[in-house]
């Protein structure tokens, strides 16, 4: 694994990169970009931040890179949502991405922050009208598909109706829910009334796609975010793939740290692993302060709950046999602004180099103050698999 911090002085943009290359195979990466705040407009700040993305692109290290998926934490989605627009449009005609924007405000106060997943040198195709890319390699076709919002009826409504939508799409790729999709996102506007109607959609949706707590579930983070469409309460972000054996997918429990979540009545995996012939990836679900009798440790700690939410995250790596120096990205969730210089130094000083953003963006529980979310990519030689 090898990291990078790239600094575009001219642009106030900064890039943390990280490179997964092992010799002869598929490269992937993942960056995350800070613009300054310069007292301008968000088009000028998005401006920047798009030609230091093109910029990345050019350089030796991005050689032959395909933005496959990006995801843009906006400070006010409904009022930028049409600037990015247009330029997304022109942008996805030459390099086709999925693209995710939510409203979940830097902490750093710019207006807008992006997460970039680059592959080297693959087929990658968009599906018009969708927001769907697919990535195909070596017999597996790997869907990302963003930014999925119903903006009609309450959180109980839109959920069913997303999952139910989703599950429709699959099925045009000889694909299902129980059986290829790896990771989704709950981006929920005003997660402290409407989290519990989300919730209940997508357990009577899984029992009827056959996931209980007897089968599994779906690595998952379920958290604060505001569409830009006013009247959608969710929004839906999705990862999936085709090809896969059974037994090259496993799910992460962590039970000396964490209690299983339907405990306390919600449906997702705390991560997946999945393996390839040459690679691991590991799929962290959001994370917080949470014991095995899923209680909340820590009340009101910031400092205390966070070192609490690197204890489970470590031992859910663990599980999956990868480390800390595995991780590739973190996002950072926080529910009050506040608490930001706290947690950005302590963030700094136990992850100098993985690629971070912190962002505005409640959990589920008012007592919960952090969560994060990861992903990891471990090198890995096993024959029963096709490479990545």
């Amino acid at each position: 694994m090898a990291f990078q911090s790239i600094s575009f002085q001219e642009l106030g943009v900064t890039v943390e990169l990280s490179s997964f290359a092992p010799a002869g195979k598929v490269a992937e990466q993942h960056a995350i970009l800070h613009v300054e705040p310069r007292g301008e407009s968000f088009d000028g700040q998005f401006d920047r931040l798009c030609r230091a993305e093109m910029a990345l692109l050019q350089r030796p290290q991005c050689a032959g890179a395909h933005p496959v998926f990006k995801r843009y934490f906006l400070s006010d989605a409904a009022n930028q949502q049409s600037s990015l627009t247009a330029h997304l449009a022109s942008l996805n005609a030459h390099l086709p991405t999925s693209v995710s924007c939510i409203q979940q405000p830097p902490l750093d106060g710019s207006k807008v922050a992006a997460w970039l997943y680059l592959v080297q040198d693959v087929q990658v195709e968009a599906v018009p009208d969708s927001n769907l890319v697919i990535l195909s390699h070596h017999g597996y076709r790997h869907l990302w598909q963003m930014g999925m919002c119903v903006p009609e009826g309450d959180a109980v409504c839109q959920t069913a109706c997303l999952l139910q939508s989703y599950e429709q799409f699959l099925q045009l790729y000889d694909a299902n829910l129980a059986d290829n999709c790896i990771r989704t996102w709950f981006y929920v506007r005003d997660v402290d009334t409407q989290y519990a109607g989300m919730v209940r959609a997508r357990r009577e949706n899984f029992e009827q796609q056959g996931l209980t707590p007897q089968t599994h579930f779906i690595a998952s983070t379920g958290i604060e975010g505001k569409p830009a469409d006013p009247k959608a309460i969710i929004q839906l972000g999705t990862y999936a793939v085709t090809g896969l054996l059974p037994e090259q997918q496993h799910y992460l429990y962590a039970k000396s740290h964490l209690n299983s979540t339907y405990e306390y009545g919600v449906t997702f995996e705390r991560g997946t692993r999945v393996d390839y012939g040459d690679r691991r990836h590991v799929y962290i679900s959001g994370t917080a302060s949470i014991n095995n009798r899923g209680e909340v440790v820590h009340v009101g700690d910031i400092v205390r709950q966070t070192h609490r939410m690197w204890e489970n995250v470590e031992a859910l790596l663990a599980e999956a046999e990868t480390t800390f120096d595995d991780v590739v990205q973190i996002i950072v969730y926080l529910r009050d602004t506040g608490d930001y210089d706290t947690v950005l130094q302590l963030f700094r000083q136990r992850f100098p180099q993985i690629p971070f953003v912190i962002t505005l963006a409640p959990v589920c529980r008012p007592t919960w103050l952090i969560e994060m979310e990861c992903v990891a990519i471990k090198e890995l030689s096993d024959d029963r698999f096709r490479d990545f």
